[in-house]
């Protein structure tokens, strides 16, 4: 492996100044549009596409986005690979799913390449390479400027109707995105804990 994109810098720092204050993108909000270059595939020739916000809204889908901080480190992984896995269910739910960190196409690219869990993935591997994204997101680190792991659903009609922020260390719970999402897309009332096809309060 190429020792460029081997090393995986700890993204824990123990002294931290957490005086910045983000404000983050929250309910009821429009969700930026962006363009930017996503990873597609690890074909050489049809790695990039330019993605834009426009084109998933008109196709009238919802959107989940979720971010992490850094390729080439090992919690990221982890949660693109259980993304990936649930993929077909967010298909199921006429859902897009997007990945995306602030490090750059090419970077995405070869971390596709060189990790195994990551060759497979079925979704767009977001560049928010200005950081332009994230910071309209209000999701940006303060020291190190790179993205908490966000997690961002959208509803066809552009308004974010959940926002979950984790810190840098702690992977998050795919089944949990998912269980939101069904509960959002009845329009009804869901208690504590609800799972789809449960009774909601509105029955």
């Amino acid at each position: 492996m190429s020792s460029a994109f081997t090393f995986a810098a700890p993204i824990i720092n123990k002294q931290k100044n957490y005086s910045m204050k983000n404000v983050t993108l929250s309910l009821g909000a429009q969700f930026p549009e962006f363009k930017k270059k996503a990873v597609v595939s690890i074909e050489k020739g049809k790695e990039f596409y330019d993605l834009t916000y426009e084109e998933i809204r008109n196709a009238g889908k919802w959107m989940v986005m979720f971010w992490w901080p850094k390729d080439f480190t090992f919690v990221c992984p982890t949660e693109i690979a259980e993304f990936n896995k649930a993929y077909q269910e967010f298909v199921d739910r006429d859902t897009v799913l997007v990945g995306a960190s602030t490090d750059s196409e090419f970077v995405h690219a070869a971390w596709r390449r060189d990790h195994e869990d990551l060759r497979g993935l079925q979704f767009p591997m977001l560049a928010d390479t200005s950081k332009s994204l994230a910071e309209e997101l209000g999701i940006l680190e303060a020291e190190e400027k790179i993205a908490y792991r966000a997690t961002f659903i959208v509803d066809p009609q552009g308004i974010v109707r959940w926002v979950s922020l984790y810190d840098l260390n702690v992977g998050r719970n795919v089944k949990e995105v998912l269980r939101v999402l069904d509960a959002l897309q009845t329009d009804e009332l869901c208690p504590c804990n609800w799972q789809k096809g449960e009774a909601t309060l509105s029955n």
